[in-house]
């Protein structure tokens, strides 16, 4: 699920952070920088792990910025095809379910990707699953198991954000990257349905408590 990642870049010290010590400035320039960040074909940035190598700062001309050379080591979310992850059901609409895994929302339940005798209830606005007569229902906020399918990768060039009269953006730019999922297996789904959570999930849950701590 995560992966450590290591990356060369160029940071910038700004003057009012000259009175920190020189290692945590650098770090909290780099968290900055890419903390909940995608990188294409990477993954989703979570936070740095540690600082490889820092070289001396210049000050840039004019600007009062320090520029130092960096490389680092950088936790990566970016499960692979066919794993079982466990999240939050966030909401869901007539295309299917989109979960909140606390650090992202970019995942996505497509309806092709659920119980084949799943439906859409207008009422209750979530899905439910049709199982020998009865109804299960993938209920808002419910933690659910769902296994990792594939991923989507937009490439987003630079662009001029559109803006009404009063300030408000009037076209968001999509997202960079985000998960398709599946729960039409055994023992995906709201983990409400299967009882208890076995070992497995309790081990997932564990994973991230660690990376966000």
């Amino acid at each position: 699920m995560f992966i450590l990642t290591t990356i060369e870049d160029l940071v910038q010290i700004k003057p009012q952070e000259f009175a920190r010590p020189s290692i945590q400035a650098i770090k909290d320039s780099i968290n900055a920088k890419y903390a909940n960040k995608v990188i294409h074909n990477i993954g989703l940035c979570v936070s740095m792990w540690d600082l490889l190598n820092a070289s001396e700062g210049l000050i840039g001309q004019g600007t009062g910025l320090v520029n130092v050379n960096v490389e680092f080591r950088m936790v990566v979310f970016r499960p692979f095809r066919g794993e079982i992850i466990q999240g939050r059901i966030k909401q869901s609409n007539q295309e299917g379910i989109i979960l909140d895994l606390d650090f992202t929302c970019e995942v996505i339940i497509p309806y092709q990707h659920l119980p084949e005798t799943s439906h859409f209830s207008r009422a209750e606005k979530v899905w439910v699953w049709n199982t020998e007569g009865t109804e299960l229902f993938f209920d808002k906020g419910e933690p659910a198991l769902f296994r990792v399918e594939q991923e989507e990768w937009t490439d987003q060039k630079p662009g001029i954000v559109q803006k009404d009269d009063e300030g408000n953006v009037i076209e968001e730019r999509g997202t960079a990257w985000r998960l398709i999922g599946s729960m039409a297996q055994a023992g995906l789904g709201p983990t409400l349905w299967w009882g208890e959570q076995g070992e497995e999930g309790e081990e997932i849950d564990e994973e991230m408590a660690d990376v966000k701590s």
